[in-house]
């Protein structure tokens, strides 16, 4: 047996599992975690439990600590440097003449990587973007392009029933939509429109 914990770091994200490495923890909870980005800050939704070790796929990383009044401080630091960095990679794409549309950054916990998510209909080379913002904010940057579901979560809005769109607010993971089920729901059957 093993004791995993659900982490999710963003509203209505994917969960994330860890070993909560004896830490007490209960659910709404904040801790700071090592991920492939570095650290980061993220809330528990799933309260540590017991599981099969057959059920895990490869090691969890453990669960570091408790986020501290300090780590939280630090996170709203980098979410208001967040807009800065937009508006500056929004005047360097506008620049360099980039067919991409600029959703969002993030910062990591501990400040060495910033993230940016964009929208785009084709493949962009931001190899040059990547190196102006690396020399403008001293740090390692990354971009990372999202499908047009993906996209909808991030902004937000509101489906054809009136009510704030499914994948804002309680879908996770995507599951891929097939013709039958776009023309059963009388959808429009273009691969494009049905992938939203």
């Amino acid at each position: 047996m093993a004791e995993i914990v659900g982490i999710r770091f963003k509203e209505a994200g994917r969960v994330y599992y860890f070993d909560p490495a004896g830490i007490d923890l209960e659910v709404d909870d904040y801790v700071v975690v090592e991920t492939t980005r570095g650290l980061e800050m993220g809330r528990v939704v799933i309260s540590p439990k017991q599981v099969l070790a057959s059920e895990i796929s490869g090691k969890l990383k453990p669960v570091e600590r408790k986020a501290e009044p300090e780590d939280v401080e630090l996170a709203q630091e980098f979410k208001s440097k967040e807009e800065e960095a937009l508006t500056e990679c929004g005047k360097l794409i506008t620049k360099l003449g980039l067919p991409m549309k600029l959703l969002s950054a993030e910062y990591n916990l501990d400040g060495s990587r910033l993230t940016l998510f964009f929208s785009a209909a084709e493949r962009v080379d931001f190899r040059e973007l990547v190196r102006q913002l690396t020399n403008r904010f001293k740090m390692r940057v990354e971009l990372r392009q999202l499908g047009p579901r993906d996209e909808a979560k991030l902004i937000g809005g509101f489906g054809r029933c009136g009510r704030p769109l499914c994948c804002m607010s309680f879908l996770s993971e995507f599951a891929p939509v097939s013709i039958k089920m776009a023309k059963e729901q009388d959808l429009p059957l273009s691969p494009m429109k049905i992938s939203r």
